[in-house]
């Protein structure tokens, strides 16, 4: 049963049966400074970096750069989820985090998140002092994931995702595309505090192109702030991602200014946490445009 806040907060989340989602405004947390989530891809063929930290020098390089830079969470993944990406092997990935977290000395006492779906992934990683699982299935391809999670007490992400990654751009299709993910996260909200995870370890990501169009992408954008009506933080990755691509007609490694401006509007619209691969620069685009909102 769900508690009575999460009950409350749902009535209040006027979501038809039609799809047509109206939310109530909620302005808490026009004073909070988003926190930077810094990528690594421990993978061959993720979309912008693939196979640039295959190393575990190198990997463990661009950790200390983007603590430097000023992340506030590292989030590590070693399965690709670009569009029309095959999964990887389970003990190839457990390998692969298995080998950074152990040669990875966390002076600076960052916390960790593992981008996995896998539960033996994420009880190896726990235990070797991760902090927060990020699973782009939201608890729908592992059933065992959901009791590692209750049982650590750790922090989950849980995020939208319409078919699979191999799948899920094939022409993506939404009636209403805010009330089918709103529809969405209350069933999965449902279903973990069901299962013994407690409410306040719950973020919620719409999953920016994953299995959206560009006008989906961009509705869900605009319209960041209808989710948190919901009550539970929310995150966004949108760092050089294909719509942006598209708006621009620039290859990923030339997105830099079009997530700039992504990342200007999350922040001015109180998203709590941001999963970037440009830390220095988007710290400078979060500062400024908070300065401009509360100034």
């Amino acid at each position: 049963m769900i508690l009575l806040k999460t009950k409350e907060l749902l009535l209040r989340s006027n979501i038809k049966n039609t799809g047509e989602a109206t939310f109530q405004a909620d302005h808490s947390d026009c004073q909070r400074v988003p926190q930077l989530m810094g990528i690594i891809n421990i993978t061959e063929d993720s979309f912008f970096d693939g196979g640039r930290y295959l190393n575990p020098d190198s990997c463990l390089k661009q950790a200390e750069k983007l603590i430097q830079d000023g992340a506030d969470i590292l989030d590590i993944g070693a399965e690709s989820s670009r569009p029309g990406a095959k999964p990887v092997e389970e003990e190839k990935e457990l390998e692969r985090i298995k080998s950074f977290l152990h040669a990875f000395t966390n002076r600076s006492g960052i916390q960790i998140s593992i981008d996995t779906s896998r539960s033996s992934v994420a009880k190896m990683a726990l235990e070797s002092g991760a902090h927060i699982i990020n699973d782009i299935y939201a608890l729908r391809r592992d059933p065992a994931l959901v009791h590692v999670i209750k049982e650590t007490g750790c922090k989950v992400v849980l995020m939208h995702m319409q078919g699979t990654p191999d799948t899920m751009q094939i022409n993506p299709h939404y009636n209403e595309v805010i009330g089918e993910i709103g529809d969405f996260f209350k069933e999965r909200i449902d279903f973990a505090v069901k299962n013994g995870i407690n409410e306040d370890k719950i973020i919620l990501d719409p999953g920016i192109g994953f299995g959206k169009g560009l006008n989906h992408n961009l509705t869900i954008i605009k319209r960041i702030k209808e989710f948190k009506t919901l009550g539970f933080p929310l995150l966004i990755g949108a760092s050089r991602k294909s719509f942006i691509g598209n708006i621009l007609n620039k290859s990923p490694q030339d997105r830099l200014y079009g997530t700039a401006a992504v990342v200007a509007y999350l922040a001015q619209n109180d998203v709590e946490y941001i999963r970037v691969h440009d830390v220095a620069e988007m710290k400078d685009v979060i500062l400024v445009a908070q300065a401009i909102k509360n100034g």
